[in-house]
């Protein structure tokens, strides 16, 4: 399976951008997105930019992310996921 990773953009010459993101840094291409802005968010795959992300969008998918660290690890998820959960109670 292949994940992208929200990251965020430090520096950007245009070409690559020098990004951070759960925990790590690291220099990634820029090439597949129109604009890239210093403070902006993108979704990156293998070291490369493919999407920007509104952030928004960043924190669900570190939710995920972990979710899916955790389950690998065997342990309960439920708590990343509270508030899609009472949505569902709500609903019933």
């Amino acid at each position: 399976m292949c994940l992208g990773i929200p990251m965020q953009v430090l520096e950007t010459d245009g070409f690559t951008a020098r990004c951070t993101g759960r925990g790590e840094e690291r220099r990634v291409n820029v090439m597949l997105i129109e604009e890239v802005r210093e403070g902006g968010w993108v979704l990156v795959h293998l070291d490369r930019a493919v999407r920007p992300l509104e952030v928004e969008e960043v924190e669900p998918l570190n939710r995920a992310l972990d979710a899916i660290l955790l389950a690998a690890k065997g342990e309960n998820v439920d708590h990343l996921f509270a508030d899609l959960m009472e949505t569902e109670k709500a609903t019933a």
